[in-house]
């Protein structure tokens, strides 16, 4: 197994401790026993080793891009869920009350990038993509 890492800033780690463990269901990593306050922790994101990075002061708001009608966040990062797995998350988080920053729903019907998504955003305003494709074989598909 191959896994990524990716390391973001947040501007509150208690609030993002509780929203990646309790909200999105993530596994507890390694965390900083350094500094007092601690500084980072690190997530079992779906298999991949995310690290959250306390920094002062807020973040700047992403810039977007027009994707198939939504202003879809330059700057983010998410995970390719099983089409299951993706729907019972959304019902999940629909049914929890978590805003969306775009809802649940499909885009690019009908043509070879076709998939479910959804945006929402963490504690400290980060972008996040969950995303499935019917047919997980058009993952790197190209029209």
């Amino acid at each position: 197994m191959v896994a990524f890492h990716l390391a973001f800033a947040v501007t509150d780690l208690a609030a993002t401790r509780r929203f990646y463990l309790d909200v999105l269901g993530c596994g507890l990593g390694r965390e900083d026993r350094e500094n007092d306050p601690p500084r980072w922790i690190d997530f079992d994101f779906y298999g991949h080793q995310i690290s959250a990075h306390l920094v002062d002061g807020a973040l700047a708001p992403s810039e977007t891009n027009p994707v198939d009608g939504d202003a879809v966040p330059a700057r983010h990062f998410g995970a390719v869920l099983s089409w299951e797995g993706w729907h019972i998350l959304s019902e999940r988080l629909r049914a929890s009350g978590i805003p969306f920053l775009i809802e649940p729903h499909i885009r690019f019907a009908g043509q070879v990038g076709e998939q479910a998504t959804f945006f929402l955003r963490d504690p400290s305003g980060n972008a996040l993509e969950f995303k499935s494709f019917k047919d997980p074989s058009r993952l790197f598909a190209r029209g």
